[in-house]
């Protein structure tokens, strides 16, 4: 009983706003206290564990290679270099920024980074042409949480190296439903564009196939950067955090010899990097805290006892973890969704016979759906910056709906054909 008035406490000073990372570690510390009789002993050693896993030096790395690609302006040449591509299809440059929101997200791991340099781009390109305010924002709020199922992506490199999955096997399975949740939001637009063709704005002069496919090519920093990351990893020439590291020195190299790259742009990417990851460590360690005094207080043995009497089946296991991912992102970030529901969850849905591989895809697109939701969606309000108050939370929530709704039925064309996920692992690491 004192583990789920410890979990109402809990739920009670999240809703107060209170520091997450200090809320964690705090309530971790009174689990420790009344239910493991104050062995705090342990504590040292899983924070140390914690920040001694290789994997997750990768974290900084890759959140650095995203603030060098916005500070440097590689990613407005990636843009310009494929528009007259995209822009050929319904829907013009929103089809664009769903384009360069998938290839920046196969360098970038993180969605927030994806939406803030693409709508730094796009935004006020695409405003001026007379697009809809709210279909931008929509479309690139979207895109951007391509950012953390499309590999590298910073949340499958916590799942892995915390819940010991392999994070290679994690990067190969979330490639195909990236790239279909991709295509499903392109075909969104393209409808949409049809349907209600003066939210579309005026384009430039018709570019014909084959000069649109030579400007694309100018994209070539980016295919570079994907082969330095994903191209050593998934042919097992780097570890993800070799990879990052290489891919970073490489935007690095790409800035100079574009002649953008000034020690201000370095040491604001830097100075970025920094904060973005203090905030991320501080909910590491209070999260390593509860994680460790959750399981020595057995408490996910509870609850796994507790679904035994009531029960309920897989799939409705997984519809009620879904329900509550969903109220989760109503007022938590990613990570920190992650983070608190990990010691929970992973042993309730990998006991009910889940794979652990296609469950972590699974959670990746539940903390998407997050980053979508209101009043807390992190993208919306990136993008709400981005126009400069010209879009209401409200008008970008709405126009977000539909992408919403898009992944859920990607969850549901997962559960019915798991193998979208595990195809590629189980071609490439077998």
């Amino acid at each position: 009983m004192m583990s789920f008035a410890a979990g109402g406490l809990l739920a009670a000073a999240l809703a107060s706003g209170a520091w997450l990372g200090v809320t964690l570690g705090l309530f971790g510390l009174l689990i420790f206290q009344f239910q493991v009789g104050g062995n705090f002993s342990v504590l040292s050693t899983a924070v140390w564990n914690t920040f001694n896993s290789f994997a997750l030096t990768s974290i900084p790395v890759f959140i650095f290679l995203g603030e060098v690609l916005g500070e440097t302006g590689i990613a407005m040449r990636v843009y310009n270099a494929i528009a007259p591509l995209f822009s050929r299809l319904p829907g013009g440059l929103l089809q664009t920024n769903i384009g360069t929101c998938t290839l920046f997200s196969a360098i970038s791991g993180s969605s927030t980074a994806t939406a803030a340099v693409v709508g730094s781009v796009a935004y006020e390109e695409l405003e001026q042409r007379g697009y809809h305010r709210a279909g931008i924002v929509g479309s690139i709020a979207a895109g951007g949480t391509l950012g953390i199922l499309i590999p590298p992506s910073i949340p499958m490199i916590i799942y892995g190296s915390w819940q010991d999955v392999s994070i290679g096997k994690l990067f190969l399975a979330g490639v195909l439903p990236g790239i279909l949740m991709a295509v499903m939001f392109m075909i969104y637009i393209g409808i949409r564009a049809r349907l209600r063709p003066a939210e579309i704005g005026r384009e430039d002069k018709f570019v014909p196939l084959g000069k649109a496919l030579i400007m694309s090519m100018q994209a070539w920093p980016f295919l570079v950067l994907i082969l330095s990351i994903l191209g050593t990893t998934f042919g097992g020439f780097a570890t993800p955090t070799e990879a990052a590291a290489l891919g970073a020195a490489t935007a690095i190299l790409l800035a100079a010899l574009y002649g953008q790259l000034t020690l201000k742009r370095l040491s604001n990417a830097l100075r970025n990097t920094t904060q973005v990851f203090g905030q991320i460590s501080l909910i590491l360690i209070g999260a390593a805290v509860l994680s460790q005094a959750v399981s020595l207080a057995g408490i996910p043995k509870e609850l796994l006892a507790i679904v035994a009497k009531m029960n309920v089946g897989p799939l409705a296991l997984l519809a009620l973890v879904l329900g509550l991912y969903l109220v989760l992102g109503c007022v938590l970030t990613p990570i920190e969704m992650l983070l608190i529901t990990l010691p929970f969850v992973f042993p309730l849905l990998t006991g009910a016979g889940y794979d652990p591989v296609w469950l972590g895809v699974m959670l990746v697109i539940m903390i998407e759906i997050g980053l979508l939701t209101p009043p807390v969606g992190i993208n919306l309000f990136v993008l709400m910056a981005t126009s400069k108050g010209q879009v209401s939370l409200g008008e970008a929530a709405w126009a977000s709906l539909p992408f919403w709704l898009l992944q859920i039925v990607m969850l549901g064309l997962l559960t019915m054909f798991p193998q979208i996920a595990l195809l590629l692992p189980s071609l490439m690491m077998n």
